[in-house]
């Protein structure tokens, strides 16, 4: 009997193990999930326990805090740490999922970013105020694409990107503004002045296509990313993020005044010197143009004397 009771706990164990792998969140590999009593998979960040819709993507905010979490808390082999241009820091998020509108590091320095988590202010203490987060209106994304015989049609170059955040992203074809080819650079536009709650942020967007474009896809397939032109393999090599805010990005004027001195000291002496140049060569000129009247005087008057 206990034999066939531990072949029976076996089964069931496999069989458990199996819905409970079955149960993933297809767009976020930074997650756990659990079985619920109902059999609803529930899904939850890793690093600040967040519900995650597995539906849609996950905000860039929170995909940061999960990145830096330890390896020993998340599972996976990746680095302790996310590092980008201010250092390693945990992001703030709001509830929602998006950027707080003043970040900070673990040394108390802070600075005010936009929906897109970049830095658009000096950095300051814990004094410094951020009164609004202002929202990236627009991104331009360059791509490289590697050396091929033939160019591709620049029709077809144009629709691969739209097929491709759209379905792979989620993101509305009407947010594509542009899409220009000259090979091997691809131009793209991405522009979401405004955004209902259904549509994914352009920000998100761009955060998962450099992830699939460098490798390391935040999808749980973990996939690489494969994009066709018509059927053929577009293989990116390079690419460039760029982002423009709907306001202009505020900086101290000191870091101004500082930076006008520099380049003044640098064009006063220049300018100097050019204008030094300028007048020695007029000097030189208005010296070979007496010399040439004299001379021509001279050749006038001597004939005149040989006639005497």
């Amino acid at each position: 009997m206990e034999p066939l009771f531990g072949v029976l706990l076996g089964w069931i164990l496999v069989v458990a193990s199996s819905v409970q792998n079955n149960c993933t969140c297809a767009t976020n590999k930074w997650t756990v999930c659990a079985q619920g009593g109902s059999g609803n998979c529930t899904c939850m960040l890793v690093g600040s326990n967040h519900k995650v819709d597995c539906s849609t993507l996950t905000s860039k905010c929170l995909l940061m805090k999960a990145e830096i979490t330890p390896p020993k808390k998340r599972f996976w082999g990746h680095p302790p740490g996310l590092l980008v241009n201010d250092g390693i820091y945990n992001p703030d998020c709001e509830d929602s999922g998006i950027f707080k509108a003043r970040q900070c590091n673990r040394a108390d320095t802070c600075w005010c970013v936009n929906t897109a988590g970049v830095r658009r202010t000096e950095k300051g203490d814990k004094s410094l105020s951020c009164g609004e987060l202002v929202r990236t209106s627009w991104i331009y994304i360059e791509l490289k694409h590697k050396k091929r015989c033939r160019a591709f049609d620049v029709p077809d170059v144009a629709n691969a990107p739209k097929h491709l955040f759209e379905s792979r992203y989620k993101l509305h074809p009407k947010y594509v503004a542009d899409v220009k080819y000259d090979s091997p650079l691809i131009q793209i536009r991405l522009n979401q002045n405004e955004k209902s709650r259904c549509d994914v942020d352009i920000a998100d967007v761009a955060y998962y296509f450099e992830k699939d474009v460098k490798d390391d896809s935040v999808f749980h397939s973990n996939s690489t990313l494969t994009v066709s032109v018509n059927g053929d393999a577009l293989d990116i090599e390079k690419i460039r993020i760029y982002y423009v805010d709907e306001k202009p990005p505020v900086f101290c004027m000191r870091h101004l005044v500082a930076g006008v001195s520099a380049v003044v000291s640098v064009v006063i002496p220049i300018a100097g010197f050019g204008v030094a140049v300028l007048a020695t060569l007029r000097w030189l000129r208005t010296r070979k143009y007496e010399k040439d009247e004299i001379k021509e005087m001279g050749e006038i008057k001597a004939p005149s004397l040989q006639l005497l």
